[in-house]
């Protein structure tokens, strides 16, 4: 097979996967992982796939455009109840503070909170706020701010003044992107804002995403990798990316994997 004709069945390869790793590549052409890292860069300078840590994703996968709470909310939702169901055994004891980033998945989550504790909640997420505010066992604080409608999530000035005055004992932390390089990420600079000030006002960071978000990389990086002390994914996870994230010091706990 010509150098050619390669690139472009690794392009196509990408493309259909979402993520290929140098070693997977190399093994599935028969050459060397230096021939592979040879292609990929040849296809990234030609903008067909963007090479990160240990493989190559589609350029598609780099977003800046986010869907809506509604159309993330049904996408890949039985990982999301697992992974919330898992993440439900990181809650703290009573008289604990927790805080409840925004998002599909830590949605699931606050409805897992348990009856049988009192607990502070602090999120600043509109619709885990509307759940959360009549029961007896949470003490409720709703950061304010400007609510973006695509997340229903409150950001600006006032909430991160807000944060950075907190130390609370866990926060469960959404993310659109989780790479080695870029580490977490997500599409927009004022959420990516918010998010960095949660996980620094955070005693113990619980990330909460499907494996789908794994490999990939958003438009602004809000947390180097280092910075989470726990992934709850789901078992589509690879195993390429699981060890690379071990590496860095994570726990991986893939929730459903029954293995």
């Amino acid at each position: 097979m010509y150098p050619e004709e390669r690139q472009q069945a690794i392009a196509s390869l990408v493309m259909a996967k979402g993520r290929a790793s140098v070693t997977e590549l190399a093994q599935a052409y028969d050459v060397t992982t230096e021939t592979v890292r040879r292609d990929l860069a040849v296809l990234d300078k030609a903008g067909i796939v963007r090479r990160v840590h240990g493989g190559a994703v589609p350029v598609r996968a780099l977003h800046l455009v986010e869907p809506g709470v509604g159309e993330r909310d049904v996408t890949r939702s039985e990982h999301k109840d697992a992974i919330a169901a898992a993440a439900a055994e990181f809650f703290p004891l009573s008289g604990a503070s927790v805080l409840l980033d925004a998002g599909t998945t830590t949605m699931r989550i606050a409805a897992h909170l348990p009856t049988d504790r009192e607990l502070v909640v602090v999120t600043n997420s509109v619709p885990i706020a509307a759940r959360l505010a009549t029961m007896p066992t949470v003490s409720l604080q709703l950061l304010g701010g400007r609510v973006r409608g695509v997340t229903q999530a409150a950001v600006g000035e006032q909430t991160l003044r807000v944060l950075d005055t907190m130390r609370v004992d866990i926060a469960f932390i959404g993310t659109n992107a989780i790479s080695i390089r870029h580490g977490l990420s997500t599409p927009d600079s004022e959420e990516a804002a918010v998010k960095r000030a949660m996980v620094r006002a955070a005693n113990y960071v619980v990330v909460a995403a499907d494996s789908s978000k794994v490999g990939r990389e958003d438009f602004v990086s809000f947390a180097p990798i280092t910075s989470v002390d726990t992934l709850i994914t789901d078992p589509e996870i690879s195993a390429a990316d699981r060890a690379e994230l071990t590496d860095q010091g994570l726990e991986i706990i893939c929730a459903g994997d029954h293995q």
